[in-house]
C-alpha cells in the first residue's frame, strides 16, 4: 500500500521552503515599512484616490498638483494599462473640502472621468480600530477552532494533539497567504486592505474543514483497524479521503483561476490571496496536519528537541 505518512518530513522540509521567502519578504518590509506587509487605508488611516480621466497624463503631473496642496510625498500607482489613463493615489486624512480643491486642479491638468473616478477616506483612530479587530478576528477564530476540535474528539486519545496540530496547518497557511502578500507589496505593490481579512478567514475555514474530515475518518479508523500501528491506521484514513479532499478542493481552486484570469482589476487581489490560501489549506490540511499527528505521537519532537539540546551542551 502506497505511504503518504513515511514522507512526512519531506512534506515539512518543502512547507519551510515555501515559507522562508515569505518570512524574509516580511523582515525586509518591516524594517522599510514598519510592517510585515503594505496596510492601505483601511488600516494605516488616509485617504484614496481612484483617478479615471479621459485623457494621458504623468506621474509627475499628479504628483505636482498634490504637492501644491502639501502631498508631495503621496504615493501614486498607474493602474492597468498606459493607455487606460487610470491612476491610483494615497494621501495622508483629507477633510472635503480639500479632496475637491484637489479634484478640480486635477481636472485642469487633464479631464478627469468623474463618474468612474473614486474616493475613499478612512481616519487614523478608524484604521487602528480596524487593525485590533482583524487581530482579535484571528484570534478567536484560532481558540475557536481548538475547543471545537479538542470537544468534537474528546473520545480519541490525546485529542488535544489533533486540536494544536490543526491551529499549527492553519498558521502554516497564513504564513504562506502573507508572505505573498508582504512579496507582491514589494514587487507589485500590493496593499492590505479589509478584503484580505475575508479571505484570510475563508482560507482558514477550507483549511480546517478538510483538515477535520481526515480526523474523522482516523476516529473512525481507529477501533477499526484496532492492534495496527497508529502510522498505518493515518494513512488508511488519509488514502481513504485523499479524492475527496482533492476533489472539492481543486473544483474551487479552477473556478478562482477563471476568476483570476477573467475577472476585474478590482477583485484580482482578492482572488489570488484567496487562490494561494485554498493550495496551501489543502497541502496543509493532508500533509502537515495529519503528518504532525503521527510525529507527535511518535515522539519525533522529543527526538528532536533532545538532539537540540546535547548539541547545545556539547558547545
Amino acid at each position: 500500500m502506497f505511504s503518504i505518512i513515511q514522507k512526512r518530513k519531506l512534506y515539512y522540509l518543502l512547507s519551510l521552503l515555501v515559507i522562508v521567502p515569505g518570512l524574509i519578504a516580511m523582515i525586509y518590509s518591516t524594517v522599510t515599512f514598519g510592517t510585515p506587509v503594505r496596510l492601505s487605508v483601511d488600516f494605516t488611516g488616509g485617504s484614496l484616490f481612484g483617478l479615471q480621466f479621459a485623457g494621458p497624463t504623468t506621474e509627475d503631473a499628479i504628483r505636482g498638483v498634490l504637492a501644491q496642496y502639501g502631498e508631495g510625498n503621496a504615493t501614486i500607482q498607474r493602474l492597468g494599462r498606459p493607455e487606460d489613463n487610470s491612476w491610483q493615489v494615497r494621501t495622508s486624512f483629507m477633510e472635503a473640502e480639500k479632496v475637491n480643491q484637489i479634484k478640480t486642479a486635477l481636472g485642469a491638468v487633464a479631464p478627469l472621468d468623474t463618474n468612474r473616478s473614486t474616493f475613499d477616506s478612512v481616519s487614523p483612530a478608524v484604521g487602528g480600530e480596524v487593525t485590533r479587530a482583524a487581530l482579535i478576528a484571528v484570534a478567536v477564530a484560532a481558540v475557536a477552532i481548538l475547543m471545537f476540535i479538542w470537544f468534537a474528539f474528546r473520545r480519541v486519545p490525546h485529542a488535544v494533539r489533533y486540536a494544536t496540530c490543526a491551529i499549527v496547518a492553519m498558521l502554516h497557511d497564513i504564513l504562506v497567504t502573507m508572505g505573498l502578500m508582504s512579496l507582491a507589496g514589494l514587487f507589485l505593490r500590493w496593499e492590505v486592505d479589509a478584503l484580505f481579512l475575508t479571505a484570510m478567514l475563508t482560507v482558514i475555514g477550507f483549511s480546517v474543514q478538510d483538515t477535520i474530515v481526515v480526523y474523522d475518518r482516523i476516529r473512525e479508523n481507529i477501533p477499526k483497524y484496532r492492534g495496527e500501528p497508529f502510522e498505518a491506521i493515518v494513512n488508511h484514513s488519509l488514502l481513504e479521503t485523499l479524492q475527496r479532499s482533492l476533489t472539492t478542493q481543486l473544483n474551487a481552486i479552477f473556478v478562482m483561476i477563471c476568476i483570476l484570469l477573467f475577472g476585474g482589476a478590482t477583485i484580482k487581489q482578492f482572488i489570488a490571496v484567496i487562490l494561494v490560501g485554498m493550495i496551501s489549506g489543502t497541502y496543509s490540511s493532508l500533509f502537515n496536519a495529519v503528518p504532525l499527528v503521527v510525529s507527535w505521537e511518535l515522539g519525533e519532537f522529543r527526538t528532536l528537541f533532545g538532539l537540540l539540546g546535547t548539541r547545545r551542551a556539547q558547545v
